[in-house]
């Protein structure tokens, strides 16, 4: 059964601690690992909280580290079991971006720049299906089935009637001119895009095709923030076979700078929503 408590999150909080305390004892991560046994990678992997943490993993760093205050290592313990536990999403399965899931589920806004398609959160279901069957033409009927369910269930976070994600997304004129499915799916598409629009929690900007060249040109992603203040904002690209997880200050601030000239260069939020509408009615002709 899914818990409520979401390990992703977890892992990250206690990745950082465990860094914290070693930078604290003034150690390298190679040190660590030489005094464990341990592969350096795995310390990193424990950090980053890309890998999961268990009850003796802790015990030992702390040791290591020669934590005395018993209630921070029973702090940390607690964290380490938490992080073990399941997410909504591990219902369904083995997810690829199971990572990012954990993250957006937890996020207090999101800003995401799509150069292609429309975002997985502002998806048809039609829309969603028609997506995934192209891109991964030899995934079974099933396997498209669960990704359209994680989807929706993602979406979620944008209709939650308390504290719903706060969502800015500029969208490449490419993705509402490329057609999946068909044109009818397209229109109803952009028809929702448009709708979903005029919420108060979710910005979509309209990037045209007469800016040319602009800081968004080499692709998508997106960058995840979080309330608590300890969780530091996080950049996600999608990858093929694999995903990258930015989370270091100054690739942030990159990031976070090409963004605001991609919303600076967009047509406004009134313009955009007006152009997805008469691109919407192109496809009803």
């Amino acid at each position: 059964m899914a818990s409520s408590v979401n390990p992703t999150v977890r892992r990250r909080r206690l990745g950082q601690e465990l860094r914290r305390l070693r930078e604290q004892k003034g150690m390298t991560a190679e040190e660590v690992a030489e005094r464990l046994l341990v592969s350096q990678s795995k310390i990193s992997r424990l950090e980053n909280g890309r890998r999961s943490i268990s009850q003796r993993d802790v015990r030992d760093l702390c040791g290591v580290y020669e934590v005395e205050d018993q209630r921070i290592v029973d702090s940390l313990m607690q964290m380490a079991k938490d992080s073990r536990q399941q997410g909504w999403w591990h219902a369904f399965g083995d997810i690829p971006y199971s990572v990012y899931i954990g993250l957006e589920t937890d996020a207090e806004s999101l800003r995401t720049y799509e150069p292609q398609i429309i975002t997985g959160l502002l998806q048809t279901r039609p829309y969603a299906e028609a997506l995934i069957q192209g891109a991964l033409p030899e995934t079974s009927v099933a396997d498209v089935e669960k990704r359209v369910q994680v989807r929706i269930r993602r979406q979620e976070r944008i209709s939650a009637e308390h504290n719903p994600l706060r969502l800015w997304v500029v969208l490449d004129e490419a993705s509402l001119r490329r057609v999946v499915g068909s044109r009818q799916v397209m229109r109803e598409q952009l028809e929702h895009v448009a709708e979903m629009s005029q919420l108060p929690h979710i910005t979509v900007q309209v990037l045209p095709f007469d800016v040319g060249a602009h800081p968004g040109i080499n692709g998508q992603y997106s960058i995840l923030e979080f309330a608590d203040t300890a969780d530091s904002s996080v950049v996600y690209i999608e990858g093929v076979t694999s995903d990258l997880y930015l989370e270091k200050a100054p690739d942030v601030q990159k990031y976070t700078v090409m963004y605001e000239h991609l919303r600076a260069q967009a047509l406004n939020v009134e313009q955009s929503r007006q152009r997805i509408e008469d691109v919407a009615k192109e496809y009803a002709r």
